[in-house]
This record gives C-alpha cells, sequence and structure tokens, in this order.
C-alpha cells in the first residue's frame, strides 16, 4: 500500500525519449538493478496519461519536452512482488505510450531513488536492453522504423 494509505492506480505511462537520428534514452532502476526501461510511471489520482507522462519525464530525467501520444495502450500482469501495491484483486495494469524527441542527446538529471544511471543508444541496441516487452516494442516501433 502506498503513503497515506492509498493503492496505486493499476494505469501507468510509457515515454520513449529519442533523438530525431533513433538514439534511445535508457534507464537504469535502483531495483531490480539489472531492469532497463524508458522513463515510466504511474497516474496520480484524478490524472491524465498526457498529464502522467508530462510529470515523469520531468520527475526521471528533468527533461521538459513536448510528448507525442502514439495511441497505443497496452494491458500487462502486474509483477507478483508489486502487487501489494495495488487494491486487493487487482492483477493488471494499463500502460499508455507516448514518445518525446530531442535533436540530439544530451545530460539528463536522474532521480537516484529511482535509477541508477542511464545510456543512450541505437534503437535496435535499446531494444534488446529493455526489461519490459511492451518498452521493446515501443521502440521498435515508434523509433526503430523511423530512423
Amino acid at each position: 500500500m502506498r503513503a497515506g494509505g492509498r493503492f496505486k492506480r493499476p494505469e501507468s505511462i510509457l515515454v520513449v525519449v529519442h533523438t530525431r537520428a533513433g538514439e534511445v534514452l535508457m534507464l537504469q532502476r535502483r531495483s531490480p538493478a539489472d531492469f532497463w526501461q524508458s522513463v515510466t510511471g504511474s497516474l496520480e489520482q484524478d490524472e491524465s496519461p498526457l498529464a502522467a507522462a508530462r510529470r515523469e519525464l520531468r520527475e526521471e530525467t528533468g527533461l521538459q519536452l513536448p510528448v507525442i501520444d502514439c495511441h497505443r495502450s497496452n494491458r500487462f500482469p502486474i509483477h507478483p512482488g508489486w502487487r501489494d501495491r495495488y487494491a486487493p484483486g487487482v492483477q493488471e495494469n494499463t500502460e499508455y505510450v507516448f514518445r518525446a524527441e530531442l535533436a540530439a542527446c544530451c545530460e539528463v538529471t536522474l532521480d537516484p531513488a529511482e535509477h541508477r544511471t542511464y545510456r543512450w543508444l541505437p534503437a535496435a541496441e535499446a531494444a534488446l536492453l529493455a526489461t519490459s516487452a511492451t518498452n521493446r516494442d515501443a521502440i521498435l516501433d515508434f523509433v526503430a522504423r523511423q530512423a
């Protein structure tokens, strides 16, 4: 259960941050340490997916960029180790996919409580590094095809 006695909302965002040349920003989570991902996060109470995408991008990277709605959502089972954060009986999450484009790679400011380090990688390499299948698919579908 979350601080304040509230359960997490079973809806989240995924923001693939990339350059025009097709390099993708990948973030390494603190825990588990072998978990690499794009910007992700849960929607707060009464928050829209677009607002959550903008907020999470700023919180996780320090970047304030326009986010583009990819008009894709994914449903997947919540990892058993994280189910206690959700109301009893909640077993699936809905993820809304966005992307944000930069002219070139840049330094980002990580939230040290959430991420260890980051890498800019060509889209194909970023897709291989992504732990989540939905993250991998978004990189391949929305970045690799454009590069």
